[in-house]
């Protein structure tokens, strides 16, 4: 079984197909962690455990005279504040009395079949009950509040997801004022940390930093999972690679505020921790009211990054993407923005529409200016009304005449936000967050809606389901173009102000769902600025996210380089766009922005009527290239065979189908040198005892290939780019 618990040592074993995690109930009833790591049989590990009287930790009162035993040195499931623990903790509450402490201890547990939900939130699905779940009731002993912590077994994907739950047990209100979602105390070995930072049209850059004795940690304080710092970490060993040593990867299945982060302790451990960023954040808690955290997925791999991607790429794409366009291939769509901006009407979209249909393209966008009064970016949102002077027939006409040219059709929303200058803010000024007494904090003359209040969710469901309803509408971009401050609910008493982040966050979960549910063929990009919100719960109602603003395909082998690491290749939207381009105004050749846009759900984002009739025959290429290797691309293994920045002039990288059959191998010219020297690359993945037979008629067997290595003719000219199939003989 997947978990099990030992009445007589009271530990629970947790076995996934590579990975044990144990813990135990350890004196005074205090849930102890024990392990995670490579796959373990028949052991017990709560020899691991030692205790030593460390001078300034305290002991639990039951210790009596033992000063050995100190919660401040101990590995824990769970740590609380303000009982004798001084690292970071996981909760810290206000109780009825003023009192600032809380100590849990084990009562029960109970192991069920399937997967365990979070109300209100996305989480890991399990549709064949193929998974188990772990549910361990705590209680402080003195207010009585329970605590429920839920761990969820993914065995052949090797995950295991984790929660919390907060009851409030105890006869007067509570101040909650920071719950995260896992702790992970590491009671030895020396350990560095990755990261993916950023900023807009720069996201998710891979930072490794080595830990120190203290803290490291990133966040978001604003309101999205953000551009500057991704809701992920891994932890791994200094040594570790691509293809060896051991990793653990979290991933946060939220999508506002966050924090994560590693500290390594007085004795050289290491407590791993995420979950919601405690600052501005302070939920109120009646007698019989209960808190439930976000979910985090975290899989530990002892063969390297390379698994560990694996492991996080599959239990997305099968347990978190949902609806139609989960596994059905994606439309190949062109986006009418870096074509037009806000400058069209229905003429000139016609037009581009008209050109994509004859090179193949299947879908047409369009993107920003649609409705209301909205030419630039400082009026009009939350005006859903289609702009009649742009499109005098309504987008109904629009959309039939896009699918009489055998294209589907697809529209932008940014739903959560309003202008300043709009109908809609004339009419509720109330329904922006806003702080009384203050002018706001200015972002495109845009404000946030307080989606925390039922009547805005109502209202934007209606507008949406209005417009969806009354053209064919295939897909929709949903975009969020500014961070979030000047936090107040005018719906809210002051006492839950604290509360304002969280609640809006789950109005959108709640937006989405009610949206997914009326409109299930419905396929949905999410979007924040490009990349803003990049996470696993955002691609539970949206199955691919638009990676990044930044076009450029030179800087985006850094943005999908680091993307790779937690996120599926289907995930990340990308596109062709123009040159030179409109963000670096970089030249790059057609066909390697092709070849970089196809490790992606792949697009358009330009004018295709000002190409060159030479670069129109490469986009007919480049469309049918990608329905040929769709399922190799979307479903098959995804290998990094460098890292941008290496010392190499070359980015490549592969992938590989489930039987090993098919490959494709992808590579860019990053630098050009004089005199330039063959490139060798060793391949990965593929079945060491076939011979795949190359696109220039060569047979190599895969053993060769991985062990040796193939040599890439040195190639003249700025940014090239290689692309091949090899296929395995029968």
């Amino acid at each position: 079984m997947a978990i099990t618990y030992n009445e007589a040592t009271q530990i629970f074993t947790l076995q996934t197909a590579g990975s044990t995690y144990q813990m135990m109930v350890g004196r005074y009833n205090i849930l102890q962690h024990l392990y995670y790591g490579r796959k373990v049989e028949g052991s017990t590990m709560d020899y691991l455990l030692w205790s030593s009287d460390s001078g300034f930790s305290g002991n639990p009162y039951e210790a009596g005279s033992d000063r050995t035993f100190s919660l401040d040195i101990q590995p824990q499931e769970y740590p609380s504040a303000g009982v004798g623990d001084y690292r970071t903790s996981c909760i810290e509450v206000v109780n009825p009395d003023g009192t600032r402490a809380a100590d849990f201890r084990y009562v029960s547990h109970e192991i069920t079949a399937g997967a365990y939900k979070v109300t209100g939130m996305p989480a890991v699905y399990d549709e064949n009950g193929e998974s188990s779940t772990l549910t361990i009731l705590m209680k402080d002993t003195a207010t009585g509040l329970e605590l429920v912590l839920k761990y969820g077994v993914f065995e052949k994907e090797d995950v295991i997801t984790r929660a919390a739950e907060l009851r409030n047990t105890a006869k007067g209100t509570i101040s909650l004022e920071k719950m995260l979602s896992v702790c992970l105390d590491m009671g030895f070995g020396e350990w560095e940390m990755i990261h993916f930072h950023g900023r807009h049209a720069m996201e998710r850059q891979m930072e490794r930093t080595p830990l120190c004795h203290g803290t490291v940690s990133v966040g978001s304080r604003r309101g999205t999972s953000s551009h500057h710092h991704n809701p992920s970490l891994i932890l791994c060993t200094p040594q570790t690679t691509e293809d060896a040593g051991d990793c653990y990867g979290m991933a946060f299945v939220y999508s506002s505020n966050f924090l994560a982060g590693a500290e390594v302790d007085q004795m050289g451990q290491t407590r791993v921790v995420m979950g919601i960023h405690p600052e501005n954040f302070c939920f109120r808690l009646e007698p019989g009211e209960t808190f439930e955290t976000p979910q985090v997925i975290m899989s530990y791999s002892g063969s390297g990054f390379t698994q560990l991607s694996h492991n996080f790429h599959r239990i997305i794409s099968d347990h978190i993407c949902r609806g139609k366009y989960k596994y059905a291939r994606r439309p190949i769509l062109i986006n009418n923005w870096e074509a037009t901006y806000f400058n069209f009407d229905e003429e000139k979209i016609l037009k581009i529409a008209s050109q994509a249909a004859d090179l193949g393209i299947e879908m047409l966008v369009l993107d920003d200016g649609w409705f209301g009064k909205r030419n630039d970016d400082n009026s009009g949102l939350g005006d859903w009304y289609v702009n009649l002077e742009k499109l005098p027939a309504n987008l109904s006409s629009l959309s039939e005449k896009v699918n009489a040219m055998g294209m589907k059709f697809g529209l932008w929303f940014e739903p959560e936000m309003i202008s300043e200058d709009s109908d809609l803010y004339r009419a509720h000024p109330d329904w922006a967050l806003q702080i009384p007494g203050r002018k706001p904090n200015r972002s495109r003359f845009q404000l946030v809606l307080d989606m925390s209040r039922q009547e805005v969710r109502d209202y934007l469901f209606e507008r949406m389901s209005d417009i969806l309803s009354h053209a064919h509408i295939d897909y929709v971009k949903w975009d969020m173009n500014r961070s979030m401050c000047d936090i107040y609910s005018a719906s809210l008493p002051k006492e839950k102000q604290g509360e304002v982040y969280h609640r809006c966050m789950l109005g959108v979960y709640e937006l989405l769902e009610r949206l997914t549910a009326a409109f299930p063929d419905l396929m949905i990009e999410g979007c924040s600025g490009g990349g803003g919100r990049f996470d696993a719960a955002m691609l539970y109602y949206s199955p691919q996210i638009w990676c990044s603003d930044d076009t450029d395909a030179i800087e985006r082998l850094d943005i999908q380089y680091g993307t790779s690491f937690l996120y599926p290749v289907g995930a990340v939207g990308s596109h062709v766009s123009a040159c030179p381009n409109h963000q670096t105004g970089r030249i790059t050749p057609f066909a390697t922005r092709g070849v970089v846009a196809m490790a992606g759900s792949f697009g358009y984002e330009l004018d295709l009527n000002t190409l060159p009739e030479e670069e129109k025959e490469q986009v007919k290429k480049q469309v049918a290239d990608y329905k040929k290797y769709y399922e190799l691309v979307h479903q098959g293994d995804y290998y990094r065979l460098n890292a941008p920045g290496d010392g190499k002039e070359f980015v490549a990288w592969s992938f590989v189908s489930a039987d090993k059959k098919q490959a494709l191998f992808n590579l860019v010219i990053t630098h050009v040198r004089a005199n330039n020297k063959p490139i060798f690359v060793k391949l990965k993945g593929l079945d060491a005892s076939a011979k795949y037979r190359l696109e220039d008629g060569r047979v190599i067997s895969g053993s060769a290939l991985m062990n040796a290595g193939i040599s890439i003719p040195s190639v003249s000219g700025e940014f090239r780019a290689i692309q091949f199939e090899l296929k395995a003989e029968e």
